[in-house]
């Protein structure tokens, strides 16, 4: 058996197959079928310049698919991804909690923990960072990783 060109594409493949496992964003998975396809271009009896123009085509068709249309569909619902930061929380409630290796004051946004600081235009207790467990805030933005709060009257039921 003659080593071809095509089996390099395949165990390129099958190397970006396994690293996808690692991963989980569909990027690899793309790229690996990409080299799937450039395979199939190599056993055909393509020059490498072709193979290699192939290979940017079909990467270039493949992972925006893979990344915009079929990650989402693994993805739990309700959950935007790189949403955090950009606005989209401004205005919700949260309510305060305590970190427990240094008894820090803050809220879980998306499931991160952001420590708070209210608002300056709050009260007179603008600019604090510590607040009691359980109390009701409502987020206003970020500095850097500090959530800025204002305080918020508990909801009636």
């Amino acid at each position: 058996m003659d080593w071809n060109l095509a089996y390099t594409w395949l165990v390129i493949a099958l190397l970006l197959g396994l690293g996808e496992l690692a991963s989980g964003a569909l990027v690899l998975l793309a790229l690996a079928a990409a080299a799937a396809l450039t395979a199939v271009l190599a056993w055909l009896g393509f020059a490498l310049p072709w193979q290699l123009l192939g290979m940017g085509v079909f990467a270039g068709l493949l992972v925006p698919l893979a990344v915009m249309r079929i990650r989402p569909a693994f993805s739990p619902r309700g959950v935007a991804y790189g949403t955090t930061g950009t606005g989209v929380e401004k205005g919700h409630r949260y309510t305060t909690l305590r970190r427990d290796f240094d008894d820090a004051s803050g809220i879980k946004i998306n499931g991160d923990f952001y420590r708070i600081r209210l608002a300056a235009d709050a009260n007179e207790k603008s600019g604090e960072t510590e607040l009691p467990e359980g109390s009701c805030v409502i987020f206003q933005d970020f500095d850097g990783t500090t959530a800025i709060v204002t305080l918020a009257t508990p909801e009636e039921p």
